[in-house]
């Protein structure tokens, strides 16, 4: 039998990984200290705890969410914007930074009340892409309300590359959001994935 891209292995070592990344499988150890990581992520987002979360993030950062547009079987290589064409995101840490502090300014009209939100972080695969990083896919849905009536769901994944630090500690260098729909269909996209 042939794995299929995408199949889950465990393999003897305890290692577990994806087809479609390439690198060495990390441990079963790192895999479970990365999904901490991102679950510790999840709980900084969804308590409103921003400049904390920003500091899981490297210096150099590039938060990328691509849009997408619906192409023929054929052209599926086409459907992901290019990094220079359009895009719901495309910061750096310091504009991500910048973004916070508009927050507590008094000026973010769209989070002020604030938003609700859940962060369902799930389907975890990392292999070794480097010395010292990791690359590493999620799944997530983010759930948000606002006021009394406006709920929103957003579905997708992420791909990181994940810097390892001389303490073992974990870096968010690159993130590339990726939403299951063209058209996001919110009034706002304040919410950070």
């Amino acid at each position: 039998m042939t794995s299929q891209p995408n199949e889950h292995v465990v393999g003897a070592a305890g290692a577990v990984a994806t087809d479609d990344l390439e690198g060495s499988l990390v441990d079963l150890e790192t895999w479970y200290r990365l999904q901490q990581f991102y679950f510790y992520e999840a709980e900084l987002l969804d308590d409103g705890r921003f400049a904390d979360w920003l500091e899981l993030f490297d210096e150099d950062l590039h938060y990328w969410a691509p849009t997408r547009s619906n192409r023929m079987r054929r052209q599926q290589a086409l459907s992901i914007a290019k990094e220079n064409e359009a895009a719901f995101y495309d910061e750096t840490k310091d504009s991500l930074a910048w973004r916070i502090r508009r927050f507590d300014s008094g000026m973010a009209w769209a989070e002020d009340p604030p938003s609700r939100t859940r962060h369902l972080i799930s389907n975890l695969t990392a292999r070794h892409s480097g010395e010292g990083e990791l690359t590493a896919r999620t799944n997530f849905i983010v759930w948000r309300s606002r006021l009394e009536r406006e709920q929103d769901w957003y579905a997708g994944e992420r791909r990181d590359v994940v810097r390892i630090g001389e303490d073992g500690s974990f870096k968010v260098a690159k993130r590339r959001i990726l939403f299951d729909v063209n058209v996001l269909m919110v009034k706002n996209i304040s919410t950070f994935f």
